[in-house]
């Protein structure tokens, strides 16, 4: 009598039978694709204006040219990447005024977080400063900026979880994610660092402190969006990173 087999299990390959890994659909390579240009853009490893190419990313990604330019045209749709009949397809470069605006809405964004942090700040908050400003001492006195610029960000996430505002916490995320890729000299040197750190303290001290309008400026002050704090950001970043044409 034979044994009755279920029909839901599954089958045992033979022996040396390797599993077929699952076929990827093209929505899915061109998501991977898109995602990978899109952090290697705003990271700053694909400079503006820089030359991209199509045969080169199908190469480099072992995939058809159709999954690249489905992922091209996403980049092109969130303005990171342009494509021009005459000059084809390179990283989309944003005019100096455009610029300027997206450093003076990170700014404002940046002081409200800050306001609504000293408002609502906790021991635990004024705690958390305290160690995170040590840290940034730490990178600043050894003078390592890749060490610093962590430290950094994390100062200001710290301040974002203490806004209690998480809405524009990722309205700040994003935007500066947008504008990285042109603070390509910041916090690069001693000097730059050692002022930095020096605003650090101001802004932890006046959220510790809870004053709310101290904070909000201390803040501002530390955002280049003003005029001084722009003009020395623009300095710093080659011309060619901007569309020039467009202001």
């Amino acid at each position: 009598m034979k044994t009755a087999v279920d029909p839901t299990l599954e089958r045992n390959d033979a022996p040396g039978e390797a599993a077929k890994a699952p076929v990827r659909s093209g929505a899915s390579l061109a998501s991977d694709i898109r995602a990978t240009l899109q952090a290697e853009i705003e990271q700053g490893e694909l400079a503006p204006g820089a030359p991209i190419d199509e045969r080169a990313l199908a190469a480099r990604f072992n995939v058809s040219r159709t999954p690249v330019r489905e992922a091209l045209q996403h980049l092109v749709a969130r303005d990171l990447v342009v494509i021009s009949p005459r000059q084809g397809i390179a990283v989309a470069r944003l005019s100096i005024a455009k610029v300027r605006a997206m450093l003076e809405y990170i700014g404002e964004l940046e002081a409200l977080c800050a306001r609504f942090a000293a408002r609502r700040a906790s021991d635990e908050l004024r705690e958390q400063l305290d160690q995170m400003l040590l840290l940034c001492q730490q990178a600043a006195l050894a003078g390592d900026s890749s060490q610093y610029a962590i430290a950094n960000t994390q100062f200001h996430e710290l301040i974002y979880e203490g806004s209690r505002n998480e809405y524009l916490a990722e309205q700040i995320r994003t935007a500066r994610r947008r504008s990285a890729r042109y603070r390509v000299a910041d916090l690069r040197d001693r000097g730059q660092i050692a002022r930095s750190m020096q605003e650090h303290f101001e802004i932890a001290r006046a959220i510790q402190s809870g004053h709310e309008t101290q904070a909000a400026e201390a803040m501002m002050k530390h955002v280049p969006a003003g005029t001084t704090g722009f003009s020395e950001f623009l300095a710093a970043v080659p011309r060619h990173f901007f569309d020039l044409g467009a202001d």
